[in-house]
């Protein structure tokens, strides 16, 4: 496959999807990660695609929001190191609040039985995977249910966690960086984990590396607002420096 053959099917695949990542698209066609990289640079250049840390989304996409089971997909393996890593933060016989996003609800499941908390979310997909834990009090918070996070929003639930006061929130989100802060794409879900950070004592982020430059519509807090931010190995060591430096602790799964 020549190069611009490769570059169309790689705008293509970023269109449908709304995003694509090096790793993969090297995989896909057979080619380098610095081909890969070659070929998003002269995208970027053309004004086609927008690069982003481990790869590039549609120019004019930052408020897309693909569906939740297509986010599901996307860094399983990196999820589930974050999510296992994440469990040492539970604290014990205590209350946590845990935000809606395909990270936070892997973290839900990884949660053992036997656990005795009190869990408040928003988040259906949570909710399910701890429902029949019988040591947890659950707390299911409502509002107007969004289709593609199948999250509660809206007065209800923002009403709902002005009233808490939690030891620690599993936050997730769409973007993070040092200059654009935690960022999503839709304006009642930020507004919602604006709400569950002020809820909580301790703030644990859950991102893989795959969504740190990205910049999404909404913007909810700063990573300063974070005490401990869990991602994985593709975060590089500089980048993690740099956002322990503003006081954010970092591990890498």
């Amino acid at each position: 496959m020549y190069a611009p053959e490769r570059q169309q099917e790689i705008l293509r695949l970023a269109q449908e999807s709304g995003r694509v990542d090096v790793l993969s698209l090297a995989e896909e066609f057979q080619v380098t990660a610095e081909t890969v990289r070659r070929d998003l640079k002269a995208l970027d250049r053309a004004g086609l695609l927008r690069r982003v840390h481990g790869g590039a989304i549609p120019v004019g996409r930052l408020d897309f929001e693909p569906d939740l089971a297509e986010r599901d997909a996307v860094a399983a393996d990196e999820k589930d190191r974050i999510a296992q890593v994440a469990l040492a933060e539970l604290p014990a016989d205590g209350n946590v609040i845990i935000d809606a996003g395909t990270t936070t609800a892997r973290l839900a499941a990884a949660v053992p039985v036997e656990s005795a908390l009190t869990v408040v979310t928003h988040a259906l997909p949570v909710a399910a995977r701890l429902a029949d834990h019988p040591g947890i009090a659950l707390h299911l918070v409502g509002g107007r249910v969004r289709h593609r996070t199948r999250a509660a929003v809206d007065a209800w639930a923002l009403g709902a966690y002005a009233e808490i006061s939690a030891d620690v929130v599993f936050l997730a989100t769409n973007g993070f960086s040092p200059d654009s802060g935690l960022t999503t794409p839709d304006l009642a879900e930020a507004a919602v984990k604006r709400a569950v950070v002020k809820a909580a004592r301790r703030v644990v982020l859950l991102a893989d590396s795959g969504k740190f430059g990205q910049r999404h519509f909404a913007r909810f807090g700063d990573l300063t607002d974070v005490d401990l931010l869990i991602t994985d190995t593709g975060l590089s060591p500089d980048d993690a420096r740099s956002i322990e430096s503003r006081g954010t602790e970092v591990v890498r799964a």
